[in-house]
């Protein structure tokens, strides 16, 4: 798998199929994995770009730029790298929250923008804090059984969540840099850029679960967007595409041919026809 040097970290990322290309960005403590069941779907149809920041995965652990600003230069990086002037852009997680600085920071590199169970735009929007100091906690000490136990206790889709599965998230959990673990969070809960959404001009897709702890904040969101459609997955949690990765794919096809709809554009759409 090929890496290259960008902003000073050493960077996994994959090229696979052709057409428009659609760069699929993980979320905190995950990888290229959480991605791959969409990136397989849609290979066939898109030029599908998978990355992974620094600090996980096959990418370098640096010492240093576990910030979502840092994050998403190191996207435009890869943009630079690949030639590619502009790109549609999903981030799951804290992906989602660097396509938020992607979409306010950096707008002209972006053709369209697709947000699946983003972190809150002010803020992670935890609903257990306290469970996230246990995993931290349970990270520190390297405890693979107390971190799986914790996994287990959420899961409600066994036939995708399997043991093997939550083992590996496991696993991924604890390879994980310890700036970008630490680093990641608090950069997180710093981002606030709420305030900015209705400046979001890209067309924007926002995917949700209906059983994650994130769906009122990514309501709320959506809701500030100007040019957004909405898709929540009713038996999805926060893994959205391992938990509905053909619903997930069906939606991203039909944005990337439609754009955003919303009862603006048609309303646009009934004036221009009546005019």
């Amino acid at each position: 798998m090929p890496h290259v040097l960008i902003n000073g970290a050493r960077l996994w990322f994959d090229v696979r199929g052709a057409g428009k290309p659609l760069l699929l960005h993980h979320g905190y403590t995950a990888s290229r994995v959480n991605w791959m069941p969409v990136a397989e779907r849609l290979q066939d149809r898109y030029q599908i770009i998978l990355m992974e920041c620094r600090g996980t995965g096959d990418s370098e652990h640096t010492d240093d730029g576990y910030s979502l600003a840092q994050y998403a230069r190191d996207v435009v990086g890869l943009l630079d790298h690949l030639d590619l002037p502009k790109v549609t852009y999903a981030g799951h997680s804290m992906g989602g929250g660097i396509g938020y600085l992607l979409g306010l920071d950096h707008a002209e590199r972006l053709e369209q923008l697709i947000l699946m169970a983003p972190i809150p735009a002010d803020g992670t929007g935890e609903v257990d804090p306290q469970l996230r100091e246990e995993r931290r906690q349970l990270r520190r000490a390297g405890d693979r059984a107390g971190l799986l136990a914790r996994y287990q206790a959420m899961r409600f889709r066994p036939e995708v969540e399997t043991d093997a599965w939550l083992e590996s998230r496991v696993e991924h959990v604890l390879g994980v840099s310890d700036g970008h673990y630490e680093d990641g969070a608090t950069t997180m809960h710093e981002l606030q850029v709420g305030d900015r959404l209705a400046d979001l001009a890209t067309p924007t897709l926002m995917i949700a679960g209906a059983v994650d702890g994130l769906l009122t904040a990514n309501l709320l969101d959506f809701l500030k967007l100007p040019n957004a459609s909405l898709e929540v997955l009713s038996r999805a949690g926060h893994e959205v595409a391992i938990h509905e990765p053909d619903a997930v794919s069906k939606a991203i096809a039909s944005f990337m041919e439609h754009g955003a709809v919303t009862a603006s554009t048609l309303m646009a759409q009934l004036e221009s026809k009546s005019a």
